[in-house]
């Protein structure tokens, strides 16, 4: 069994058994909304925004489906500025260095942000202090828990879509701009106060749909909503590197010893270098074994597709489309399930995504001697990502396995004391190097398992006296004093504080 933290749930907040019965009770609550009709198609973004009769203090939400590629955050963003509204919380579910929102931040246009992933130059921003309030990052999961408890309340959701119908429908699964699954966007959808589609794509009617109307306030048609070569950002191929693939053929051997590889068994990876290499390396050992898989989930890569179409799993269980070919294939294949972010890792949703993994291969930035695990900073402070799914996966997965290099940059991976905790070590099992394996020893039952394995196991200690022998200690560099923003678990509780960078 996993570690679990003993965390308090914050006040106010029901630990419901099922999210679905609790926006069962939400719907009756609600009234339904009247079918969209004509009349809710507006002439332009600019007409939505000033509909939506936005002010200061209010939530405007966003996700992140298309990525890099994303153009309606920033088209939003224009009109923000070119009506100077002040003091505005933005809540979109990621940020990419191409959205631009440094200059509302300096202005104070915005002066707090809540999401699950940043980078790029509003992480910059936020870093050198410019945030009036504070940067709350959450989990995909705990995101979707936020917004469906009420905890964060939407104002105003606009939502990119790449296709809607004239009755206010819409669908990431096609359309000049199609994204696939737009599981990010669900719970804005469903518990905003106001909805607004964007799309650049209009249909008669859609067969099927992720947004039905009964929760759109408004359809906004603009030329484009952004460009889907822009949702792939990022590592999406096998890594060729000796040392990468080393790694993955270990962990592919640790999950054999372990047992886990066997008929029915459900994973997932990241979609970077190594954790796709895992995936291949896991492939050839279904393949020998003849073994097929229940499911893959997360965000999904051609590479899955592929997995898929040989038979391989059953189902891909998809929040987010990663590259071009899982779009068509979720388009396409009835088998590649399209589901949102509560299901995949909401805390309160009754058997979400995340608690039925057998595995998780996760990465790191830093990996501590308690296991602990940041994604979120750099050596310098400098904000460079966040959880994402990291710590709901890692929490409901059976094992969870870093997967890493010794050093990066000459930088050990392995330290004291990580930066920032994005993952408690409770929920960290495994890490996996070039160099050897480190069991987390609270998982007494792996290291049994592991007594007499081929493998070279360490301790967690050992694997950092070996950095140290080979890189060298390096310099602590001090964190920042000003308090910019906090780290939420997956339940909302405090896990963390960030502060200004040193580098600025």
């Amino acid at each position: 069994m996993k570690n679990s933290l003993n965390r308090e749930i914050p006040d106010g907040l029901k630990p419901f058994q099922s999210s679905s019965d609790f926006r069962h009770q939400e719907r009756r609550l609600i009234p339904e909304k009247s079918p969209v009709d004509q009349s809710l198609f507006y002439p332009s973004l600019e007409a939505a925004f000033l509909a939506m009769d936005i002010k200061p203090g209010m939530t405007l939400s966003f996700h992140h489906h298309l990525r890099s590629g994303d153009q309606v955050i920033n088209q939003v963003g224009e009109l923000i500025s070119k009506y100077d509204i002040k003091g505005l919380t933005l809540a979109p579910s990621s940020i990419f260095p191409e959205y631009r929102l440094s200059d509302l931040i300096i202005r104070q246009n915005i002066t707090q942000i809540v999401t699950s992933y940043l980078n790029g130059p509003v992480a910059d921003t936020i870093a050198k202090g410019h945030l009036a309030g504070e940067l709350i990052m959450q989990t995909h999961g705990g995101r979707a828990r936020a917004i469906e408890s009420g905890e964060l309340a939407i104002d105003v959701a606009f939502l990119a879509c790449p296709v809607v119908d004239k009755s206010g429908n819409g669908s990431g699964a096609y359309g000049k701009s199609a994204c696939g699954t737009l599981g990010y966007a669900c719970s804005d959808w469903r518990y905003a106060k106001k909805v607004i589609l964007v799309s650049d794509t209009l249909v008669d009617k859609l067969d099927s749909y992720q947004l039905d109307h009964s929760h759109v306030d408004g359809v906004v048609m603009v030329d484009s909503i952004g460009d889907p070569a822009g949702i792939v950002a990022g590592t999406t191929k096998i890594t060729r590197d000796p040392i990468g693939l080393k790694i993955a053929e270990d962990t592919a051997t640790l999950l054999t010893e372990l047992g886990v590889i066997r008929n029915g068994f459900s994973m997932q990876t990241g979609a970077g270098g190594t954790s796709l290499a895992v995936a291949d390396a896991v492939k050839k050992v279904m393949l020998k074994n003849q073994v097929k898989g229940k499911f893959a989930s997360g965000g999904i890569t051609g590479y899955y597709v592929d997995m898929l179409n040989q038979g391989l799993f059953e189902h891909l269980y998809d929040v987010q489309c990663f590259d071009l070919e899982a779009v068509e294939s979720y388009h396409k294949n009835k088998n590649h399930i399209g589901i949102s972010a509560s299901e995949y890792g909401n805390p309160f949703e009754n058997k979400s995504a995340v608690d039925r993994l057998d595995f998780v291969i996760l990465g790191a930035t830093e990996i501590d001697l308690d296991f602990n695990v940041n994604v979120t900073t750099d050596a310098f402070g400098k904000i460079i990502g966040g959880s994402g799914g990291h710590a709901d996966t890692a929490h409901g997965a059976k094992i969870t396995i870093i997967t890493s290099t010794l050093t990066k940059a000459r930088i050990p991976i392995i330290r004291e004391k990580v930066r920032t905790i994005t993952t408690p070590g409770s929920d960290v099992d495994i890490l996996v190097t070039e160099r050897g394996i480190a069991i987390n020893p609270l998982r007494t039952d792996l290291l049994e398992k592991l007594s007499h394995s081929r493998l070279k196991i360490m301790t967690i200690r050992e694997l950092l006296d070996l950095t140290y022998a080979i890189a060298g200690k390096p310099k602590e560099i001090p964190s920042g004093k000003k308090r910019i923003g906090y780290l939420e678990y997956r339940d909302g509780s405090v896990i963390d504080s960030l502060y200004d960078s040193p580098l600025y």
